[in-house]
């Protein structure tokens, strides 16, 4: 038996050994997950970064994150009742985990592996947008923040590697809202510019940082209108619309901005591709399709919150004093378009995810974010 032994099982080993050095040795390269993605944002897509900042915004309270399942129903700062769009989108494009916020501990050795999310809620593309909510992360700031996990990662693998790996990554910004929300509502807002003047500071300071991301390496970058914030609880509420109606005012600034935004980000794809491509996703016409046609979709509410009541001060979370009744909560969260009076229910991103990933022309523009995903240049 020993001869045996020396004969066939050392060789043996010793090939075990060789193979799990070989697999130590890959573990200790770091590796591209399927799908990595930078997120930018306000409280549509913040994964949690509000909860680490001081501000009226917070999603850090029950009942919001009841459906997400990866905290067994517990909040993580997402402003809804389950998954974000972006969630949803990176789910779909095969992501195994969702970026971590930016300012949760250890974040930045992530950052080459899923990418990071940077979004926070109140902010806006002008650096004054959600002042009245004392913290929140404007987009230059984020951009800023960006920069930073950029020369993490170069100390890590290098300028070339860190290329490679922006390179591919989607690079997605959804903000705008708060700019129009705090427009339209004197008492938020800025100083009251021409509407036209005012767009074309939003798009100008927007601009800048997108030139900013596409010069530390970003190619793949899809910007977010905004949606028809005209339709939702909290404006409706405020200009006493009744059930089914929007405000077009609202609607109609918000229409301008979406089509300057598109305007821009073609003369961005002249100028800098085809090394790198910028798309418009069109939320505005997909929210308002749902709203329109919403028991096509399953909903049985298109009007009132499912979670806060439709009027002032639309509080929806749960107090820590056990004295402390809950607050107002729909029965059924899937029947309903929006979780609060500003923000949409997970079965809504649902929907709104799906067009953005796989819709045609006439949502994301010049191609959908699969195409995206999948695109390539020389």
């Amino acid at each position: 038996m020993g001869t045996f032994d020396n004969v066939v099982f050392k060789p043996f080993s010793l090939l075990i050994l060789i193979l799990l050095s070989f697999q130590l040795h890959a573990d200790a390269v770091p590796r591209l997950s399927n799908f990595t993605t930078f997120v930018f944002g306000d409280s549509l897509v913040d994964a949690g970064n509000n909860d680490y900042i001081f501000t009226l915004a917070k999603a850090d309270s029950p009942p919001y994150g009841i459906d997400f399942k990866p905290s067994g129903g517990k909040p993580t700062g997402r402003f809804t009742n389950g998954r974000t769009i972006a969630d949803i989108v990176g789910q779909t494009l095969g992501a195994k985990s969702y970026p971590p916020p930016y300012l949760a501990p250890n974040t930045e050795a992530e950052a080459s592996l899923k990418g990071i999310n940077y979004a926070s809620g109140a902010s806006g593309i002008m650096d004054r947008t959600g002042f009245f909510f004392i913290g929140r992360i404007p987009l230059g700031e984020q951009v800023n923040n960006f920069e930073q996990s950029r020369n993490y990662m170069v100390n890590a693998m290098g300028e070339n590697g860190t290329r490679e790996v922006l390179k591919k990554a989607v690079f997605s910004l959804t903000i705008g809202s708060n700019d129009i929300l705090n427009y339209v509502q004197p008492f938020l807002g800025h100083e009251k510019l021409f509407p036209t003047t005012f767009l074309d500071f939003m798009i100008s300071n927007l601009t800048l940082q997108l030139e900013r991301l596409h010069e530390m390496g970003a190619r793949k970058l899809i910007v977010v209108g905004v949606g028809p914030l005209g339709c939702i609880p909290f404006v409706r509420a405020f200009n006493l619309l009744p059930s089914g109606k929007c405000s077009s005012a609202v609607n109609a600034l918000i229409r301008a901005y979406n089509q300057r935004l598109k305007a821009l980000l073609n003369r961005l794809n002249q100028e800098m591709g085809p090394d790198a491509i910028f798309v418009f996703a069109n939320s505005y016409d997909v929210f308002m399709d749902i709203l329109t046609k919403y028991r096509r979709f399953g909903f049985e509410n298109a009007d009132e919150p499912c979670c806060g009541g439709y009027f002032p001060p639309f509080v929806c979370f749960k107090s820590g004093n056990a004295n402390t009744s809950a607050p107002a909560l729909c029965e059924d969260r899937s029947k309903y378009v929006f979780w609060d009076a500003y923000h949409p229910t997970e079965a809504a991103n649902v929907i709104i995810a799906k067009q953005l990933v796989d819709g045609d022309e006439s949502v994301s523009f010049p191609i959908n974010i699969r195409k995206l995903y999948f695109y390539n240049y020389n």
